[in-house]
């Protein structure tokens, strides 16, 4: 007979194991020694110390599922439970028990992590229906449509709810996005609808800018190129292809026009400021004539530097006031010469003059004789608002002894 700590095998064959229960039954060996039969089982016992260990490193380190893990418990224990191995089995007992206690923690940190996950997703998706129904009445079309599309990929990204709850706000974020997207064609089929609109409003302009680019009615033409352009503002824009091409055209069409113009002008200019120069030595010939001392002479030489100034063309427009304000003294100073002649060599006038002034004279001096019965009769306000009729009198009265004084007397 042989024998170790964990079992033996007896005169018979018949192999044992010790156990908390008692010895128990291995099984029959035959066909070696003793030694050979205990060496065997010992074997079989340490096949099974391996296989528990490598289970119990599953369990930590892998997501080995609970359920997956208990069936391996269960394979193990029942090669344990029939006694197949010699060596400490209730010391693997121990081992699977303490395995199943940590597979059953574990199936419940697994559980409460799901349901963590699960609100977080819940939570993640209610987050993103909210903002696709507001992305969903934006109007930032790319922005807007970016977005979304991000969100798309976000929602993918996340575990499924249950199904209810997932179809549920599943609906809500698609019906969003639909909204959004039908919202979108709308607007850009509005917005196609205006830019041909647009498109045939310019052409009608463009057409129009072409046929007065020939156009030699500078002023007129200048202005109506001007209400084209506010035209062409207000008809918004066309297809981008169609809009560059109708610009091009409608530019240089204008172009040709104030080109044309230009180059007039510009020969224009040339002349008109050799006619300011001539027109300036005209006004300084006109300024010698005053101060007038001879008004037939003076009235002579204007008439004769005004038809040499009238013979030359226009001038360049900012400097006309000056020049022309120039000659506009001088005649103003030759009139005024001539109407103080006149007023000098006519009788008739100085015979009214001397009649108003007679006549103001006496509207005078019977204003104060009625001031002055008012005050002796104590009547102060009759007296001060004839005072201030004779004020005025007096004022009528001394203008016309100037007028008077223009005549010689």
């Amino acid at each position: 007979m042989s024998s170790d700590p964990w079992g033996r095998v007896d005169e018979t064959g018949t192999v044992y194991v010790r156990t908390s229960e008692g010895e128990q039954v291995v099984g029959s060996w035959q066909a070696g020694t003793p030694e050979e039969a205990l060496a065997y089982f010992e074997r079989k016992y340490e096949g099974l110390v391996v296989e528990i260990g490598l289970l119990e490193k599953r369990v930590r380190t892998t997501d080995l599922s609970a359920k997956d893990a208990q069936t391996a418990i269960d394979h193990l224990r029942t090669q344990v439970d029939e006694h197949h191995a010699v060596g400490d089995l209730d010391a693997l007992r121990v081992r699977l028990d303490k395995l199943v206690t940590t597979v059953e923690s574990r199936r419940e940190e697994r559980k409460v992590a799901k349901a963590k996950q699960t609100d977080e997703a819940r939570a993640a998706k209610d987050a993103l229906v909210v903002e696709a129904e507001q992305l969903a009445q934006s109007d930032q079309w790319r922005s807007a449509g970016e977005r979304l599309r991000a969100l798309v990929d976000i929602w993918k990204g996340l575990p499924r709810l249950d199904r209810k709850s997932d179809d549920e706000l599943w609906h809500r974020f698609s019906h969003a996005r639909s909204a959004f997207s039908k919202r979108r064609k709308a607007h850009f089929a509005s917005l196609d609808a205006q830019r041909e609109d647009a498109r045939k409003v310019k052409e009608k302009l463009v057409a129009e800018a072409e046929s007065l680019s020939k156009s030699t009615d500078w002023g007129p033409t200048a202005a109506r190129y001007r209400e084209l352009m506010a035209d062409w503002k207000a008809a918004g824009r066309a297809q981008r292809e169609a809009e560059d091409d109708l610009w091009n055209r409608f530019r240089g069409a204008q172009d040709v026009f104030f080109a044309a113009r230009s180059e007039v002008f510009a020969e224009r200019d040339a002349e008109q400021i050799e006619n300011l120069k001539l027109k300036e030595e005209l006004a300084d010939e006109a300024e010698k004539l005053v101060p007038i001392t001879d008004l037939k002479a003076a009235r002579a030489g204007f008439r004769s530097l005004n038809e040499r100034w009238e013979a030359i063309g226009h001038v360049p427009r900012d400097a006309r006031p000056k020049v022309e304000g120039r000659m506009h003294s001088v005649e103003r100073a030759i009139q005024e010469a001539e109407e103080g002649e006149w007023r000098r060599t006519n009788p008739e006038a100085r015979a009214r003059a001397a009649g108003l002034t007679g006549q103001l004279q006496a509207a005078v001096d019977k204003l104060r004789e009625q001031i002055d019965a008012a005050r002796a009769a104590g009547n102060n306000a009759k007296a001060d608002k004839l005072s201030r009729e004779l004020e005025g009198r007096q004022a009528l009265l001394d203008q016309a002894l100037k007028g008077l004084e223009e005549f010689g007397g």
